[in-house]
């Protein structure tokens, strides 16, 4: 048996759904009121019909119009009348029915969309290093719509249509048990078609899904690395890849759609042979015995419309509800995934008013995946306001140590303290509010200059906003574009250079006065002139703030308290830079390697 159809019985899965819609029981209710009754209102047209041929058409007129003091034309009129108050009644609940089913659903999918969301604000960040973003995106946004899809055109629909079925074969047994036998004779091929057709969609629905999945993923990496294609003159070979998965894509629907072309026309051949073995029973009946059956042949032409109608979309509407449990199943995944940053319980939270910065890494073990650590014992100090730098070769372990000192990753050993208290007791966001972090690969986010050094805080005021702007003369370069401080950076900031960028970042950090700052390789995407401008800044912004500095340029880290030297994930060397460079060890190795690349690049400047 496929995942799929083990999913499909799985109805722990179903039952932990429908609790999201505990909060909206009055709404799930009515939708199961509201199906009962159109269930019982369904069968009454066709049985008002049968007495309108048999009672005043076809059969004893006299009699019935006598007994109720009414004249033909007149009980016509009435039935007319009730006919017409049936359908409005009808249709008036089969619109309250689908309305309230879609806002049940709908309201289900945004608190489950909610907790969803907030769940993967709270996941380890590494979570975030082996999961696809595509396949998180796709498990807030169209997995939890397919959840909707339980209520708004699987579970409770598939209950009204099976009422519906039994009130409709209950009425048709009832007016002639040995007919109903007789119209029910081409079921079993009814019965295999309808299965074939849903085990035919739910291979395909997932074919489809998987094309739709390779085609969103290949699109959007693309279009976000369109430079690229176009600078290697690789339009062509990419097109190729295109229209290979677009193909697949294509095949994946038309298979699909195959099999509705195949089941729709056999619905109807099989409708047409219950319709012509009706005909014939009562042809048959009313010649031996001498009467007619006008009315119940009419009454059972239209029973089977009604039989037939549900049964149509029946077996599609299971896929819809199998495809909800199996996209819920997938949702449950990252609401249940218990890699989590853990809080301090909160008569335990240290939450101080204000933190003074002092920092000490004790035996400090750390791997990404709990076995290849990256930081091996990790041990040193940094008092309040003092400067330290880290340094090494790339894949030492420098952006690691700042990863785990605003919690980002869990440490495995040892402890990590700021004040004396282990960053494990501390309010989480007052933790990292306090430890302001510039890195070298800025984010940006779509939204104006001021949203993005907010941070979309809204009691942040636009004069402390400039203030800090001001303090790296940065100012008067976003004054100089089109709508100043409300431009419109753009996707990932693609309206603005990387230096530029990088300098909107030292403005969030210093508008957030952070009691620690954190800087990894900051000045690694800004000119020369502009390095000298923020350089300035960071003078100005460390001053009395402990401050931890990742640089590849070593000549900006001459003026720092300690320079701690990484190698392969541990401490090698420790010192200031004269001393380190008086020892003659790596760090010096390093240094005298960086001065020999400059002095090549200023000679090759000057020929």
């Amino acid at each position: 048996m496929s995942t799929a159809s083990k999913t499909f019985f799985d109805f722990t899965l179903l039952r932990r759904v429908f609790q999201y819609a505990r909060p909206y029981r009055n709404k799930f209710y009515l939708s199961i009121a509201l199906a009962i009754m159109l269930a019982i209102i369904t069968p009454f047209r066709p049985y008002l019909i049968k007495l309108t041929v048999d009672h005043y058409i076809a059969g004893d007129q006299q009699a019935s119009y006598t007994q109720w003091h009414f004249s033909i034309g007149e009980m016509l009129v009435w039935i007319t009348l009730i006919q017409i108050a049936l359908v409005i009644i009808e249709t008036l609940f089969r619109f309250i029915f689908t309305f309230t089913t879609a806002v049940l659903g709908q309201s289900v999918v945004k608190d489950l969309r909610v907790q969803t969301y907030e769940k993967i604000l709270k996941l380890n960040l590494r979570q975030f290093d082996k999961t696809p973003i595509g396949t998180l995106t796709t498990r807030t946004i169209n997995d939890i719509e397919s959840i909707n899809d339980i209520f708004s055109d699987g579970l409770v629909p598939i209950i009204a249509d099976l009422l519906t079925i039994i009130c409709v074969l209950g009425m048709m047994v009832w007016l002639d048990w040995r007919l109903t036998l007789i119209a029910l004779i081409p079921f079993p091929i009814m019965l295999i078609a309808t299965y074939y057709f849903k085990e035919s969609i739910n291979r395909s629905f997932f074919k489809v899904r998987n094309a739709v999945a390779a085609l969103n993923a290949f699109v959007q990496e693309h279009l976000s690395g369109m430079h690229v294609v176009q600078a290697f003159a690789a339009e062509e070979k990419e097109f190729g890849k295109f229209k290979k998965i677009n193909k697949e894509h294509r095949q994946a629907n038309i298979k699909a759609i195959f099999a509705y072309s195949v089941f729709f026309p056999v619905v109807e051949i099989v409708l047409a042979l219950s319709i012509g073995l009706v005909v014939w029973w009562t042809a048959r009946n009313a010649l031996q015995l001498h009467h007619g059956q006008e009315g119940t042949i009419m009454a059972f032409l239209l029973y089977l419309n009604l039989l037939f109608r549900p049964l149509r979309v029946l077996a599609d509407k299971f896929n819809v509800l199998q495809m909800g449990i199996i996209a819920s199943e997938r949702v449950f995944k990252v609401l249940d995934n218990p890699d989590v940053m853990p809080e301090p319980e909160a008569e335990k939270k240290y939450a101080p008013q204000k933190v003074n910065g002092s920092i000490q890494f004790k035996n400090v073990w750390f791997a990404y995946d709990d076995e290849n650590y990256v930081l091996k014992d990790i041990n040193f100090s940094v008092q309040p306001g003092e400067t330290i730098a880290i340094v090494g070769h790339t894949g030492s372990g420098k952006t690691t140590i700042i990863s785990l000192l605003n919690r980002l990753y869990q440490i495995q050993k040892g402890s990590i303290e700021i004040d004396g208290v282990n960053i494990n007791q501390f309010d989480t966001d007052i933790l990292r509010k306090n430890v302001g972090v510039v890195l070298q690969d800025v984010f940006l986010f779509s939204g104006s200059v001021a949203d993005n050094i907010t941070l979309r805080n809204e009691t942040i005021t636009r004069e402390k906003v400039i203030a800090a702007a001001r303090l790296i003369d940065m100012h008067d370069f976003i004054m100089r574009l089109p709508d100043g401080y409300d431009f419109n950076v753009m996707e990932r900031g693609a309206t603005l250079s990387l230096g530029q960028r990088q300098m909107l970042s030292f403005i969030r950090a210093i508008l957030y006065n952070p009691a620690i700052l954190i800087l990894d390789e900051a000045t690694s995407n800004i000119d020369t002139e502009s390095e000298l401008l923020i350089q300035q800044a960071i003078d100005t912004l460390i001053k009395g703030r402990t401050s931890i500095v990742i640089a590849h340029r070593l000549s900006t880290i001459r003026k720092a308290h300690k320079i701690i030297v990484l190698d392969k994930g541990e401490i090698i060397e420790t010192g200031t830079h004269d001393d380190l460079i008086k020892k003659g060890g790596f760090y010096s190795k390093l240094h005298e390697m960086q001065f020999q690349e400059s002095q090549s690049e200023i000679e090759n400047t000057q020929f």
